[in-house]
């Protein structure tokens, strides 16, 4: 079983991108420096703007997703995992994290990367104020 979600938002001069356990796309229009973790801004959803079917797969503990940023000529692939947990209500936050903390903005726990493992290039785009579009896949077995 697998489910898509394109969602689009674009960078910010304050995008730091050195959190140490999460990143975030957050669909505010603006950033402060204590955002450390946030990467893209004015994203055209939230976890809750997701579809039914897509929050319904991701929403099991044998859920994978897959999610690739690209910006420009730069993409980067993350790979995290789902939980039986998630209620991704958040209206405006999809958080990534590299724990199994899990609130209704967090949309992959364990994830391979966070903002301060993030390419240098795709963070030099995003303080440019450059698009990125995020790809989401969640897959499950069977």
């Amino acid at each position: 079983m697998e489910a898509q979600e394109i969602i689009h938002c674009r960078g910010h001069p304050l995008v730091l991108g050195t959190h140490p356990t999460t990143f975030e796309v957050t669909c505010e229009s603006q950033l402060t420096s204590n955002g450390n973790c946030i990467i893209g801004i004015t994203a055209d959803k939230g976890c809750a703007g997701l579809s039914s079917e897509f929050r319904d797969l991701l929403a099991h503990d044998d859920a994978r997703l897959l999610t690739r940023l690209r910006c420009g000529e730069i993409e980067v692939e993350i790979h995290s995992r789902g939980s039986s947990q998630f209620t991704l209500t958040h209206p405006t936050d999809m958080v990534w994290r590299r724990s199994t903390f899990v609130c209704g903005r967090t949309i992959g726990i364990l994830s391979d990367k966070v903002a301060a493992t993030l390419p240098d290039e795709l963070i030099k785009m995003l303080i440019a104020e450059k698009t990125m579009v995020v790809t989401l896949t969640a897959t499950r077995p069977g």
